[in-house]
């Protein structure tokens, strides 16, 4: 266990990683696919792109977090993590875990007894609006993490709650289906039913930003390409 940590906010890592995703025990060529074309684009240009970016709260526990996956979701009683431990044992391999913790996020509902557990099981990693600890654990394994806040407290086992129903996790309504797209700027929830457009509005947005750098080196401004007027700038 991670020592001397009280409660703060993970900080927001500047470097990421070239793209890649620690290999996922998906069950369907059309998962995984799907998968590599998420990693492609990123969470900001979903985000962009009809997906639902998660509250800027949410960001990765350790640099380097990068998370594809179909959410499983989940819902803790206050304080209480007794749903995670079961959602471990139910979740499909290859999805990541979704978790809201009612409000209490000041607790460390996930560390590396869960993670060695959920590695077993073949969880492809875990967005909690709550807190976490064993961050160096965490990073060790090489398991993808993204929360709230580092908060060394632990929680109790005994409250109720439920896997597999809608959730609420960073100002964001996910369900057990959904695409959860994490990375260093965030986390981006696509919706399984708007997956087709999603991803064709990510990949003609990122065609048209790759047109916007030659020109920007060639020479051009950001004001000419995206049309804006500068006169409500004073000099």
């Amino acid at each position: 266990m991670t020592e001397g940590l009280a409660p703060t906010r993970p900080q927001r890592f500047l470097t990421a990683p070239a793209p890649s995703i620690k290999s996922w025990p998906v069950s369907t060529p059309d998962m995984e696919q799907t998968a590599r074309a998420l990693n492609e684009l990123g969470a900001a240009t979903l985000g962009e792109s009809g997906g639902v970016p998660m509250a800027p709260r949410l960001g990765p526990a350790w640099p380097g977090s990068r998370l594809v996956a179909p959410a499983f979701t989940v819902s803790c009683a206050r304080g209480d993590n007794l749903a995670v431990h079961v959602a471990v044992t139910r979740c499909p391999r290859g999805s990541a875990l979704v978790v809201d913790v009612s409000g209490l996020e000041e607790r460390g509902y996930w560390g590396e007894v869960l993670t060695t557990a959920a590695e077993a099981a073949g969880i492809a990693g875990l967005v909690i609006d709550g807190g976490v600890r064993d961050i160096a654990a965490l990073q060790a394994h090489g398991f993808p993490v993204f929360s709230t806040i580092i908060a060394l407290a632990g929680a109790t086992k005994v409250g109720g709650g439920s896997i597999g129903r809608p959730v609420r996790v960073g100002d964001v309504e996910v369900r057990t289906g959904d695409w959860v797209v994490g990375d260093s700027d965030g986390v981006t929830i696509v919706a399984a039913e708007r997956m087709e457009e999603v991803l064709a509005a990510g990949k003609a947005r990122a065609v048209k930003e790759a047109g916007m750098f030659g020109e920007l080196r060639a020479g051009r401004t950001t004001l000419e390409l995206l049309g804006v007027d500068p006169s409500p700038i004073t000099t």
